[in-house]
């Protein structure tokens, strides 16, 4: 009789720079949330960004105690692009050359009353209806799919060379994609990489892609993952030259960009961006208290995988639907482990913000490489990544079990 072949898939997931224009876009929503929120942890942000050739368009509707001023904005934007890469290398899109239109407007009075005018605060609603997925896995030390790890490594690792000066020709826009192969639902090796680099017209693209396979690659994906003849598999710049970039060249828009952001599309999308957003919407807050869930889930041993969906009503504090799914991963039935997330977590906003002590200016560093997978660090920056109740779930399923 023959053997039963292992079920054996490739899955793919891409990644972009911080350079590249929609992530652009998002660095200065999200500088834009940060200064509002370091002048009132309470303020109310929903911006959008647009960038295009020498112009940037800063639009949406705020609320904030303490008012920022449209030329603040201005030099705040400027400071991002520089920040970025954009120091004047291209005529054409610059932090000098760009102009700089501010279009925020108050916050509609009716959302204001919906979601904070509440008798008890502890009930502030939801800033809009939607759905929200978290998820987490333990292929990786992250708890991330490999795939999406290992695509934001790489342009990750280009702006850091770029900005440690180990290669004066790399320039801020970049993409990659990293397609792994899985058997029996494990990742067993790299199949192919692609890497899209923007370069100074001065050098050749056989020297960049040198330098991509002997220095960038192998400082990211774990050589256990690069088969035997993996060079062969990878292409860079395969449009040939890439010395237009940005925008100059690519108009960028907030929040085009949600799978890169969040799985790399391993795990399901409600929809909703996070840039430019304040913890009151729940786009951003609840995805990111979703991944918290589904991470103190696997970090605690009770499932392999896990993918948690949440869903709010606008100006409502309690979820309409909280769903866990392990995909038979799980040491537990799904309404056990449901109701040992129930107990353990509370999702209404102001808990959440509560819980993640999200009412302050963190939110730049999440602008670029994915809001997930990233080290709390000892600010607690990225705490939604921090599985600091993963011993409580664990505990209540030792003490339910006896």
């Amino acid at each position: 009789m023959t053997p039963a072949r292992p079920d054996a898939f490739v899955f793919t997931s891409e990644s972009v720079s911080e350079g590249h224009p929609d992530k652009l876009a998002d660095r200065i929503s999200d500088a834009v949330l940060d200064l509002h929120l370091a002048r009132d942890p309470r303020s109310r942000v929903a911006c959008e960004v647009l960038v295009t050739n020498n112009f940037v368009c800063i639009a949406g509707e705020t609320r904030c105690a303490a008012p920022v001023d449209r030329s603040e904005l201005e030099r705040l934007a400027r400071q991002v692009i520089l920040d970025t890469g954009y120091d004047g290398f291209d005529d054409r899109f610059g932090h000098e050359t760009a102009r700089i239109d501010v279009r925020l407007h108050p916050q509609s009075s009716e959302i204001h009353c919906a979601v904070d005018q509440k008798v008890d605060a502890e009930q502030q609603g939801a800033g809009d209806q939607g759905l929200m997925f978290g998820y987490a896995t333990n292929e990786t030390p992250q708890l991330m799919p490999a795939a999406i790890t290992y695509a934001h490594g790489l342009v990750e690792e280009l702006a850091r060379r770029r900005k440690a000066g180990h290669a004066a020709w790399i320039r801020p826009d970049a993409k990659s994609q990293v397609s792994v192969r899985y058997r029996d639902g494990r990742p067993t090796d790299v199949t192919r990489i692609v890497v899209s680099t923007q370069h100074a017209p001065t050098v050749a693209q056989p020297a960049i892609k040198e330098y991509v396979i002997e220095q960038v690659i192998p400082a990211i994906i774990p050589a256990a993952m690069l088969p035997t003849g993996w060079r062969d598999s990878v292409l860079v710049n395969p449009s040939g030259a890439f010395t237009e970039g940005g925008p100059a060249t690519d108009t960028g828009l907030t929040g085009r960009k949600i799978i890169v952001d969040t799985y790399g599309g391993s795990a399901r999308h409600g929809g909703g961006a996070f840039s430019g957003k304040d913890p009151s919407k729940v786009d951003r807050s609840a995805a990111y208290a979703a991944r918290w869930v589904a991470k103190n889930v696997v970090a605690s041993g009770l499932a392999e995988r896990c993918e948690v969906q949440v869903a709010y009503a606008i100006g409502v504090a309690q979820p309409v639907s909280v769903m866990v799914e392990t995909f038979g991963t799980s040491v537990l039935p799904r309404a056990d482990l449901e109701a040992r997330v129930a107990s353990t977590f509370d999702l209404r906003p102001y808990a959440i913000i509560r819980d993640l002590d999200l009412l302050r200016p963190i939110y730049y560093p999440t602008a670029a490489y994915g809001h997930f997978g990233r080290a709390p660090g000892a600010t607690g920056t990225f705490a939604w990544e921090a599985p600091t109740r993963a011993s409580s779930l664990a505990a209540l399923e030792t003490a339910t079990a006896g």
